[in-house]
């Protein structure tokens, strides 16, 4: 039996397929990046992983439910860091999954140099990359 060109991916090859759609960084590029003022750092984490693990210094905590309007420069909920279609994007989630989806999502929005962080959060982490308690 022939398979159909419409048949289901999977969720391991709409990975590959929307990662192949951008460079991916590491977390010392990432790091050095938002240093410079060069990346935005978006940490899309829930709450009890952020309550958990921490918080990256300088990011930008936005609930990946919420990331597309946050991040649209054309949005009327838009953050005000999101000031352009140029604007170099960092998507973080705990383990670099979730941020590659989310990241392919703001690619569509026109956000051509969005990317994600490989490994997510626990890579950074890992790297000994600041990480601060997050405050109640």
């Amino acid at each position: 039996m022939a398979v159909s060109d419409d048949s289901p991916l999977g969720i391991d090859a709409l990975l590959d397929r929307v990662r192949a759609g951008y460079a991916r960084v590491e977390a010392h590029e990432a790091y050095e990046a938002a240093r410079a003022g060069e990346a935005l750092l978006v940490d899309i984490r829930y709450a009890a992983l952020r309550e958990r693990d921490g918080l990256i210094p300088g990011a930008v905590v936005v609930e990946r439910n919420e990331l597309e309007w946050r991040l649209d420069p054309q949005g009327s909920h838009r953050l005000p860091e999101a000031t352009g279609h140029d604007l170099r994007v960092v998507v973080i989630c705990n383990e670099g999954y979730a941020s590659s989806l989310a990241a392919a999502s703001l690619h569509q929005l026109g956000l051509h140099r969005a990317t994600d962080l490989t490994g997510g959060f626990q890579a950074w982490k890992a790297a000994g990359l600041p990480v601060t308690p997050q405050v109640h």
